[in-house]
């Protein structure tokens, strides 16, 4: 469990963006020339595979390696995979990316769903919605969900994907809630808006959630905290707790499924340029970054950095051709010649990280077991599993050493460890 409580937030305060009344409607991004679609499964060549090159897919078609597999992803359009390939993730962990070409031609070839009112269909067919639903996790038996928290609110700086989705498409989140609380059976919904948003939109039975507007009250703990009375125990997962999060956009595209028998493939996402301004894009799943970039005339030089998230929780990318998957909602391109310095400084011991660190965790101690290596040492003695992931204690840094991603590194270092055990 946390070991220290919760606090209020020193100075500085960040605050959340807010949707603008008067943004415009998204601008559709066109169907590129390949989608890269990305599965969690690496290659396994003493497997049949069930997938080939060349092979002809329709559209809403799932994707799966081996027979037996539970991982799978659906193509976007009808057309031809090009390439099945090996890639590594932001923690050097391999999975696999599929290439699917569009064929014109097979345009109407589209997989239609036996939709059904039961969890394990939803699970079986519909994770890869746009909003990527956690139905894996409402489908284990195992877990207690007793609250599902539907989120209007963003979770980082910046963006506006998930207060678009709420507001614009309300009565789609509605109907989506109450096909969700038939599938589940949940007694509890809520959802989630910032206190200071002006809108009249009503959700009619379920519980809102006013959100303050200084981050990072919109994470999942301090939800849970602030308004839920729960604390997350360290180590442990909103789901461990009985709590299970979901956004707005997954309901919507929940929603439409049901009704058009259809799955959907059009991602909403934030789109952030140099010069901080916002667009908001409608894209295909698995189109490439640097075709929406492209379109809208922001050029990419050497050693400028792609952020996939927003400024504090999000992860750089190294490639322009890493694709829209289910779950992103916000792009962030930063120019070379502002990115912030990252250094190899040790820690001053100013107290900032402890100051302004919502989980009270002393990260100024816990960022020497982490470069030491010494993953256990960190969690037993200094609460790595405590952090909650806001990004605050890098924001503040005197040093500039990155401590968030240093956290992340570390998290997944010591579950590796215990697997292995």
């Amino acid at each position: 469990m946390i070991k220290r409580s919760f606090f209020s937030l020193n100075q500085p305060k960040l605050t959340y963006d807010l949707l603008d009344p008067d943004l415009k409607e998204p601008e559709s991004i066109p169907v590129p020339g390949s989608l890269t679609l990305l599965l969690q499964e690496t290659i396994d060549s003493t497997k049949q595979a069930l997938i080939k090159e060349g092979d002809a897919v329709k559209k809403g078609e799932r994707l799966k390696l081996y027979t037996g597999s539970t991982a799978y992803t659906v193509s976007p359009v009808a057309g031809t995979i090009k390439l099945i390939e090996t890639y590594s993730d932001d923690f050097g962990d391999t999975a696999t990316f599929i290439i699917v070409k569009p064929e014109q031609a097979a345009g109407s070839d589209t997989v239609k769903l036996d939709t059904q009112e039961s969890i394990e269909f939803a699970d079986e067919f519909l994770r890869n919605l746009p909003g990527a639903p956690p139905f894996e996790t409402l489908a284990n038996a195992d877990l207690k969900i007793k609250t599902i928290v539907i989120t209007c609110a963003d979770t980082d700086l910046l963006t506006c994907t998930s207060q678009y989705m709420g507001i614009k498409y309300a009565d789609e989140v509605k109907a989506g809630a109450q096909i969700l609380k038939n599938l589940t059976n949940v007694p509890k919904l809520c959802i989630t808006i910032p206190e200071s948003l002006d809108t009249q939109v009503s959700f009619d039975s379920i519980q809102v959630l006013k959100t303050s507007n200084v981050y990072p009250s919109t994470l999942p703990a301090m939800i849970m905290k602030d308004h839920l009375d729960l604390i997350l125990p360290a180590g442990q997962r909103p789901e461990d707790a009985g709590v299970c999060f979901i956004s707005a956009e997954a309901l919507v595209s929940l929603a439409r499924a049901y009704k058009t028998k259809e799955a959907g493939f059009e991602k909403t996402v934030t789109i952030i340029s140099k010069d901080n301004t916002k667009h908001l894009v409608k894209a295909t799943i698995g189109t490439p970054l640097s075709k929406i970039l492209s379109k809208l005339s922001i050029h990419i030089n050497d050693q400028d950095r792609i952020i996939i998230g927003g400024p504090m929780r999000g992860f750089a990318t190294y490639t322009p051709h890493h694709p829209i998957t289910p779950d992103v909602d916000t792009i962030m391109v930063q120019d070379r010649d502002i990115i912030p310095q990252i250094s190899d400084y040790p820690c001053v011991n100013c107290g900032k990280c402890i100051q302004i660190c919502p989980a009270n965790v002393p990260v100024n101690m816990l960022v020497r077991y982490l470069e030491a290596d010494q993953y256990e040492e960190a969690a037993d003695r200094f609460d790595l599993e405590s952090c909650i992931e806001c990004g605050l204690c890098a924001y503040v840094c005197t040093a500039k050493i990155p401590l968030f991603q240093y956290i992340r590194l570390g998290k997944h270092e010591l579950l590796t460890l215990r697997a292995e055990v």
